[in-house]
């Protein structure tokens, strides 16, 4: 039994719950058996290394443990994982990765070696490194993980020259968008797509992350202009809105959007439009660790224009929908040469439902 894949499919039940902790498996074998394993729960809560210890109880003592990430070694809102491994009498500690966290990187390896525990790194690291992609970003930089997700036909369309765009891809297709926003922390949309699709931009799906305020990802909606209605569904939904103005806004403004309970982010730049780069470095002092973009090609244009956006993940649909007034995924100004185009690396491709999903990571 491959017992680090074990562990990987447990951190990846913890996607979408624990933001801004990383999402981390733990494994604990004795004499060849499985005897705890668990995964990290909500901030505050237990940590993975935790709750499988607590499960293998005695049976932990000379045990090896498989945890997907490097065990904290500092006092937060719970105490170190180390102190609980070595406690437990566990003799063998194998790690997928090192934590990036300045506080821990490398300092929990080095604490469990000090006890005797043999330490060895490096099992299943590229899945371990993808599964915490937005954790890894942010404790670096403190910058929000991007995703630019869309949907296209084959000729690139994501809308008939008339605006019709429902739907695009195919029920299964959106049923894994419905995933993807579950596991992220922010869904942001320019004004452009409120306008026009109306969206919820809600998780429904994974037991519905569903009609809970608490766990809805937060809406942020960019509108340079100010032209978002209070009828539009983002503001009726559960869960917090973030409205990015590239404007200032009035008193009254302000009034009767408090009463929608919407929080208002002033970015104007020298240009009237909003300052995305400001946006992302207030996003990640609210510590939000990842944002996935939903959006038209305008505010995707412009996430690119500024090199903003770190993964993509877009679906093209067996259709040709044509003309030349239809609009295309991705605006913004553009390459003028191919060779200054963006590339994509690691690129991975998979039919779902009748739909094609390219997903890729954004050369820097």
């Amino acid at each position: 039994m491959d017992y680090m894949e074990q562990a990987l499919s447990l951190a990846r039940l913890a996607l979408g719950q624990v933001s801004p902790n990383p999402a981390v498996g733990a494994v604990v074998v004795s004499g060849g058996v499985v005897v705890g394993q668990g995964y990290t729960q909500p901030p505050g809560s237990c940590h993975a290394e935790k709750v499988a210890l607590k499960q293998a109880g005695d049976r932990a003592h000379w045990g090896i443990m498989y945890v997907t990430l490097e065990p904290c070694r500092h006092y937060g809102r719970t105490p170190p994982c180390t102190e609980a491994i070595i406690a437990a009498g566990i003799s063998e500690v194998h790690l997928a990765i090192l934590d990036p966290n300045p506080l821990v990187s490398g300092g929990g390896k080095e604490q469990l070696e000090r006890q005797g525990i043999k330490v060895y790194v490096g099992e299943r690291e590229e899945e371990a490194r993808q599964i915490n992609e937005a954790y890894i970003k942010f404790i670096t930089t403190g910058l929000p993980f991007v995703t630019a997700k869309f949907a296209v036909s084959l000729d690139g369309k994501i809308a008939t020259k008339s605006g019709d765009s429902r739907w695009i891809s195919g029920i299964e297709a959106r049923g894994y968008v419905h995933n993807l926003r579950y596991a992220t922390d922010a869904i942001m949309a320019g004004v452009n797509t409120v306008l026009v699709d109306d969206p919820q931009l809600t998780a429904r799906s994974c037991g519905g992350r569903g009609g809970s305020a608490r766990v809805q990802p937060l809406r942020v909606i960019v509108d340079s202009k100010g032209r978002t209605p209070l009828t539009a569904r983002v503001f009726n939904e559960p869960g917090k809105t973030f409205l990015a103005l590239g404007r200032s806004v009035t008193p009254e403004e302000r009034k009767t959007l408090a009463r929608a309970d919407v929080e208002i982010l002033e970015l104007p730049s020298k240009e009237g439009l909003v300052d995305l780069e400001g946006l992302m470095k207030i996003l990640g002092e609210r510590q939000i660790t990842s944002v996935l973009v939903e959006s038209g090609g305008t505010l995707l244009g412009s996430l690119f224009d500024h090199q903003l956006v770190d993964k993509v993940v877009a679906f093209v649909a067996p259709i040709i929908i044509g003309g030349k007034e239809a609009k295309t995924a991705v605006g913004g100004k553009g390459a003028d040469k191919l060779a200054d185009a963006i590339g994509l690396e690691r690129v991975s491709m998979e039919t779902v439902g009748s739909d094609l999903m390219v997903s890729g990571y954004v050369k820097r």
